[in-house]
């Protein structure tokens, strides 16, 4: 049985006897003959397990998918989304404010792309949590955790790995690719909990811009190696007599889907073609930015586009600054250099997923979210550089930063289904607080899972002492972000 039930029924009994660790051991000893061929992120496609049912939700859960950008750090939302040109010089940054497509929505100067395509999105500058630290800042946005304290790991399993558990205990798999796919995903500061890692994502990792950058494990194209992998799936199914025997919960049903996938996610062609950036056109690929941003965003879309329906992607590394994220205190960063300095790859790549989604026509089915954990400080302070490298000075080099500013931050929202082209909330004169509108971490959550079908006002998933938790706790759908 599932763990996974809403309050309007009667709560679900707990594992069976052979229980769902032994479930997932006993599908490893199943597939032990792949074990060689070093596969642990098709090891952790959940739906092998899972027990589908007849909720009505799962025909407009399938049709959905969230693409996540996600700026670690926090981006300062005075020099990007919502400028305040009329404060004095100890808060206002150097940048100029620009018009957008809409009228009497203004960005700043660094975000011109995405000023030209303003009717297709939706900015929120009302946005808030109370965590002043990066784990608990995180934790609270992804997860939905209110405790305003660090902590090494999450005491609650972020929306991602939520989205995927539901959603498997929901329908069985027929498209190969996996449900939940992180392209250098965030990975710090949020993860399954309680559910396990066997709802973390596909991990892709590295630069999709470099010539040698490849997905392992997919889509073999070697017809030797597939007949040896058909030849071990036999080998496994001769045994099916005896085991069967002893398969009282019908566990074998669900490794022989599992199976199926994994070998599907091996062999087929259209899971290779779906993470090969070669198959799109040199025009596209330069409109999305020849860099690891640009394209990231370019296989994001297409991975969506041939159905998976999480995806996670981080703008971080070398093309942040020095100190590879977007915490822009005086001791990292000169600030309004570090965002001169990633603006045109982070505009350029933003702006073309955006654009791409609606000519594609996905614009309905794909919620496309960018935010980070919070903003920056509206005050500017100065202090000396910890060391040189780009966009920061020598070592003991005075510098503008902003430090980590919870209270109001700004993100980007555009795709599903939902009426663009306008501002949501507002921020007082200084930018130091929400005055129109405040939106919660809890809120963003629920508008989230609202465009994925599921209801997060009374969907509760047993933790591991048989509690059960909501997976928000405090939150509502934002109804100017619902379709």
């Amino acid at each position: 049985m599932s763990d996974l039930f809403h309050a309007s029924s009667v709560p679900c009994a707990g594992p069976s006897a052979f229980g769902l660790a032994g479930r997932r051991g006993f599908l490893r000893m199943g597939l032990a003959g792949f074990a060689n061929l070093s596969l642990p992120g098709i090891l952790r496609l959940q739906h092998a397990v899972a027990q589908p049912n007849d909720r009505s939700s799962n025909a407009s859960r399938a049709k959905t998918a969230v693409i996540m950008v996600w700026k670690p750090g926090g981006c300062s939302h005075l020099d990007t989304y919502d400028p305040k040109p009329e404060i004095g010089s100890e808060y206002r940054g150097p940048f100029g404010t620009i018009e957008t497509k809409v009228p009497g929505m203004r960005f700043t100067e660094l975000l011109p792309m995405q000023a030209r395509i303003a009717d297709k999105l939706t900015v929120l500058r009302s946005m808030h949590q109370t965590a002043p630290g990066h784990p608990a800042g995180s934790m609270q946005m992804l997860s939905g955790d209110p405790d305003t304290r660090d902590k090494p790991k999450p005491k609650y399993p972020d929306w991602m790995t939520v989205t995927n558990y539901v959603r498997s205990q929901d329908e069985a798999r027929t498209n190969p690719l996996p449900r939940y796919v992180g392209v250098n995903p965030p990975l710090e500061y949020n993860g399954p909990a309680y559910l396990g890692d066997s709802y973390s994502p596909f991990t892709v990792s590295g630069d999709p811009n470099s010539p040698k950058f490849s997905v392992p494990n997919i889509g073999l194209s070697d017809p030797n190696e597939v007949e040896r992998l058909g030849r071990r799936a036999t080998l496994r199914q001769n045994l099916d007599t005896l085991h069967r025997a002893f398969d009282r919960q019908g566990e074998l049903g669900a490794l022989d889907r599992f199976e199926e996938q994994a070998m599907s996610l091996l062999t087929s062609p259209a899971t290779r073609d779906a993470f090969d950036l070669t198959k799109e056109d040199d025009r596209t690929r330069d409109r999305y930015g020849r860099n690891a941003w640009g394209q990231q965003l370019l296989m994001a879309r297409r991975l969506v586009e041939a159905g998976v329906e999480v995806l996670t992607t981080s703008m971080s590394g070398p093309i942040c600054g020095r100190v590879g994220n977007w915490d822009d205190h005086a001791v990292n960063h000169h600030i309004f250099d570090a965002l001169r300095f990633r603006a045109q790859a982070y505009d350029q790549a933003v702006s073309a997923l955006i654009e791409d989604i609606y000519e594609r026509g996905l614009d309905k089915r794909v919620l496309v979210v960018v935010t980070g954990e919070f903003g920056r400080t509206p005050k500017i302070e100065h202090s000396p550089s910890t060391g040189q490298g780009n966009a920061s000075g020598p070592a003991g080099t005075q510098q503008p930063g902003r430090d980590h500013w919870p209270r109001a931050f700004s993100n980007v929202w555009a795709g599903g289904g939902i009426q663009t082209g306008r501002i949501i909330g507002a921020t007082d004169k200084r930018g130091e607080d929400p005055i129109e509108r405040a939106c919660s971490a809890g809120d963003f959550l629920a508008t989230i899972y609202h465009h994925l079908g599921i209801d997060s006002a009374n969907t509760f998933i047993k933790d591991l002492n048989g509690r059960p938790t909501a997976i928000v706790d405090r939150g509502r759908p934002i109804p100017e972000l619902i379709s």
